[in-house]
């Protein structure tokens, strides 16, 4: 479930809560470039500079989940607070939270069995989604 834009952890602006408002109404991971383009598109005046700025400040607080795609750049998408990971579609970019036990505890064994503490891991699975599978010639 996604936290209402009054309960995430930035100043309240009307660029910052446009930004805000546009994450919850996408469900998809989107770059800087594209958000700000999709506000562009809903006659919002939203500068890059504060995009860029927002997108920072709700992932230091948590409030965004942010993922480098295979092209190094890095993609938003608000999510939930408690800890997932993500299959992402490579074509369309649909997004599915999911949690994954057993690699919270191959994390933590690995970790530990190596003298690590105070780790932390992120896990992305990108393919294709079942529409975007369909056609795709596998041989």
């Amino acid at each position: 479930m996604k936290p209402p834009a009054a309960q995430v952890g930035v100043r309240s602006t009307r660029q910052r809560i446009a930004v805000l408002d546009a994450l919850t109404r996408l469900d998809d991971f989107r770059s800087t470039q594209e958000l700000h383009d999709f506000l562009r598109s809903e006659s919002q005046e939203v500068g890059l500079a504060t995009v860029y700025r927002t997108l920072q400040a709700l992932s230091d607080t948590g409030d965004v989940d942010v993922i480098v795609r295979a092209d190094g750049e890095s993609v938003y998408r608000l999510c939930s607070r408690h800890h997932h990971h993500h299959l992402v579609c490579r074509r369309c970019r649909a997004t599915v939270e999911v949690q994954a036990p057993e690699v919270e505890t191959w994390a933590e064994k690995v970790a530990t069995d190596n003298g690590f503490t105070d780790a932390h891991h992120v896990v992305e699975i990108w393919g294709l989604c079942a529409d975007c599978g369909l056609g795709e010639d596998h041989s």
